[in-house]
């Protein structure tokens, strides 16, 4: 198992959902795992009941997340964290897209970057990367978290040549809808959004997204788990939509 390669991890976005599950994952299975979030008294919180180093910082604050980054020899990093505004392109407010290009994407680039020349210098390291079927699949809304996801996507694609050569792999999580926080905070409305998105439903818990992290993380070290999209049985994606474009509705009329 290549969890034995391995000493320290790095969790982002772990106050919560899917990252708190990865950082339980990461301790059972022996590493120090450092815990990045916002929420203090959440981590406070997962610190006291599970074994990790908590630290409650805004990784879009660059300057200070590369300063962590620096003082750590990381193993395995999780970027994870990750916020969503509902809208399309021309709805959202300047702050909005900031916000998304900044946590989705920028975090992840430096992130990266700041811990990549220790994982090559001691030639083991597993990058992790959780997009979303947003990365891959076009639905209606939510214009700039598709095309953060998709760039990450992109991003992770071009590591593995990046570090061809040594042995560290990289990984893209593709989950669909898990049963996290997140749809309360996009929509503003935490309790209606647990009956619109997840009551009744048979849903993806954040422990089902640290399995599948740590099955990839425990496969052995010459085999490199490169994609795994996670979808509830009862979801699918893709489909088709067309509209029907009437003379009378470009104005052509006389």
């Amino acid at each position: 198992m290549a969890f034995s390669d391995y000493k320290v991890a790095l969790v982002t976005g772990a106050s919560g959902g899917i990252g708190s599950a990865i950082t339980e994952r990461f301790a059972q299975e022996g590493l120090t795992v450092h815990a990045i979030g916002r929420n203090q008294d959440k981590l406070e919180e997962l610190a006291s009941r599970v074994k990790c180093v908590p630290h409650a910082i805004d990784i879009s604050d660059t300057a200070a997340y590369r300063e962590l980054l620096k003082s750590l020899e990381v193993d395995v990093i999780v970027n994870n964290a990750g916020v969503d505004h509902k809208g399309s392109i021309h709805t959202l407010s300047a702050d909005q897209i900031d916000a998304q290009v900044t946590i989705n994407f920028g975090a992840v680039l430096h992130g990266i970057g700041a811990v990549l020349p220790g994982m090559i210098e001691r030639d083991r390291g597993h990058i992790i990367n959780i997009t979303s079927i947003a990365a891959a699949y076009p639905f209606k809304s939510n214009t700039v978290y598709h095309a953060t996801k998709a760039g990450v996507r992109a991003l992770t694609n071009q590591l593995r040549t990046d570090v061809l050569g040594k042995r560290i792999r990289v990984t893209e999580i593709c989950p669909a809808r898990v049963a996290t926080e997140i749809f309360g905070k996009v929509h503003g409305n935490p309790k209606q959004a647990q009956k619109d998105f997840v009551e009744g439903y048979e849903i993806l818990q954040p422990k089902d997204i640290a399995n599948a992290i740590g099955d990839a993380v425990g496969a052995p070290s010459y085999a490199n788990i490169s994609c795994l999209e996670i979808l509830p049985t009862f979801q699918a994606v893709g489909g088709l939509e067309f509209i029907r474009h009437t003379a009378d509705d470009a104005g052509g009329k006389d």
